[in-house]
Parts: C-alpha cells; structure tokens; sequence
C-alpha cells in the first residue's frame, strides 16, 4: 500500500490558493473516502425498544393533534450519523407513526418511496392511488415514490406502524419533497391481495403480454406471508434460513427500486448467520424474542423492537425460545447497490 502525502506536507500558500478556487487536493484525504478492504463505517449497530418507544409515542398523541402533525412519528436516529439527520442507516430512515380512533393524515405524495409494517392495533387503513388497503399487526404495505396516498382509522385503540423511506437517499441528492393532495376516492373493491394477487404464481390472464404494472400489489398481509413462511420451513434443511423474500408478482423482482423487504423465519432455538452482505439492514421483530451479535455487539430484543445492522457486518441471529418461532422484518439497501453494480455478499471467514 503507497504511503500517500498529507496536508501538512503542503506549503500553506498553496494550500490558501486552493481554497480561494473552491479546490481540495484528493490524495491527502484518498483513504477517508475511499479505504482498503472495507468502507469507513460511522454506523452503529443500535437497538430501539418498542416499549420505550410506545408510551413517548403516545404521549405525542397527547401533545400534538393528527392537524398540527401531518404524520405523527418519531424517528428512530442512529447515533453514529447524527441524531439530527433522523438516518437508521446512512439509506434507510426508520420511524414509528401513532394514529389514534377518527383520525385521519392528510392525502400526500413525495419522492421518497415508502413502506408501513403494522406494530399494534386493528382498524388503522391505508388508501393508494384509490385501494384501500386495512392495516393489521404484521402486514406490509407500499407507498411507492410519486403515489398518493393517506392514512385513517375506523378502529377503537391506536394503531402504530413501522416507517421505512429511502429518505436519507433521496434527500442526500436533494430531491426530497412533498406535493399535497385531495381526499382520494375508494374503489369500492378489496384491496389487490384479496382478489388479483391472492395466489403466488398466479395472475391476471389479462395482464399477460402487457406491460407489467410497476406496482402491482401494495399490500402483502402477514396472515399469508406467515403460512408461507412455515411451508418453506418443511423445505428447508436444518443448516439453511427460511427466509423470503417480497416480490413484485407481475415481474417477480423486487417490490421497489431502492428497498430490498423480505422475512426471516428462525426455528425455536435456532441460530442463523447471513452471509456478510455489503448492504445496511433494518430488522424489526414481528414475533418473537431472541438475541443478536452484530460485528461482535450484542443485541437482546423481543417483539415490535427495532435494530440497525450497518454494511458490511457479521450477524448473528438467535431465537432464545425453544418452543416458539421468531419471525423478522428485514429492511435493506440492497437493490440500489445492485443498480450501482457494488452489491456484494462474502464467503465465512
């Protein structure tokens, strides 16, 4: 490896000329940006626990109304990126969003994709582009970048679900915006999952030779995905993960362009390890408790908890019940960084 230069080996009268022509010279700062081996990481493996989370949530509810809120949410901030930059992981903003009895959020649509995963409560929905998609613990629905879409509940406790945008993204290349909208009309129909996609493998003959609709389906109901979950288990051997991953069903690719979603299934007492993969993750615990050792920090966490795995991490995942399965929302930036040809995933050891 070439020892390189540093800037105090440079003349300040140079150093002053640079500067006064918005100039910086790259090779005392190369290996900052660009370090051997693995990337310099400022993220941090870090767990939010939902029942710390849940009664400062509600007491948001209290504070602040549905009208002076817009959405109300907290976000869950890595402190290794700054708190002030509300990032779970350098591409992933994470938040938890409190919708109580007759409230409505307003009808919006923004640049940022985005994808709820219901925490707790019944009675909460989501309106896209004009479906209306119910939200029970466990489902995950998809507000793609540019739909419009609004949130209600017709229920009698609180809902709360799980935000996940590529805001940090979208944001870093200052495209980051909202457009407001008027109250959508209701198709008076069930949503996509409960009629055109109730099936895998299965679609609508008429949209065979057509263009494939980009979103297709925005809910994915986690009563279905869970039944799969323990199919694939029967077909998995002991040393393999069950794990899913969600899918556009007209094309099979994945659900967005810039967030990989799929589910982990860990058998009661089991350990899993992913293969060290170069994307960030977010994990949230569907169901289930167990433990986590994430490049060598450990993490406890039960259900509706959240917990961030940065790029290029060892994990570990442990079911600590030897009784009941372990379900897991993964997160992910690992389509963006297929685009962008540097995914990787590297072999043990």
């Amino acid at each position: 490896m070439a020892e390189l230069g540093t800037l105090d080996q440079l003349p300040a009268d140079y150093l002053d000329d640079l500067e006064a022509r918005n100039l910086v010279p790259l090779w005392p700062n190369l290996r900052s940006v660009m370090p051997y081996e693995k990337p310099a990481r400022k993220s941090q493996p870090v767990l939010w626990r939902y029942r710390d989370i849940r009664p400062l949530l509600l007491k948001a509810g209290e504070l602040t109304p549905i009208e002076k809120a817009e959405r109300r949410v907290l976000s869950l901030a890595n402190p290794g990126l700054g708190l002030e930059n509300m990032m779970a992981t350098p591409s992933i903003y994470i938040g938890m969003q409190l919708i109580l009895p007759g409230e409505s959020a307003p009808c919006h649509k923004h640049t940022p994709a985005a994808v709820r995963c219901v925490v707790e409560g019944s009675g909460g929905f989501t309106t896209v582009e004009g479906e209306k998609c119910p939200m029970e613990k466990g489902d995950l629905i998809l507000t793609p970048s540019g739909t419009w879409h609004e949130h209600g509940h017709q229920g009698a406790d609180p809902v709360v679900w799980m935000d996940a945008l590529d805001m940090p993204l979208v944001y870093y290349l200052e495209s980051s915006y909202c457009i407001d909208g008027e109250s959508q009309p209701l198709r008076n129909v069930p949503d996509a999952s409960q009629t055109r996609y109730r099936r895998a493998g299965l679609v609508p003959y008429a949209s065979l030779g057509k263009a494939r609709a980009p979103y297709p389906l925005y809910r994915y109901p986690w009563t279905e995905v869970r039944q799969a979950l323990r199919a694939l288990e029967a077909d998995t051997a002991a040393d393999g993960i069950v794990w899913l991953a969600y899918v556009n069903p007209e094309t099979g690719g994945e659900c967005l362009p810039t967030l990989g979603l799929s589910t982990v299934m860990l058998r009661p007492g089991e350990t899993a390890r992913p293969v060290r993969r170069s994307a960030s993750a977010v994990v949230h615990v569907i169901e289930g408790e167990g433990e986590s050792l994430i490049d060598g920090v450990e993490i406890a966490w039960e259900e509706d908890d959240t917990f961030a795995v940065p790029t290029h991490a060892d994990l570990s995942l442990t079911n600590r019940s030897t009784a009941r399965p372990a379900y897991l929302l993964v997160v992910d930036d690992a389509p963006i960084q297929r685009k962008l040809a540097f995914y990787e995933e590297f072999p043990p050891g």
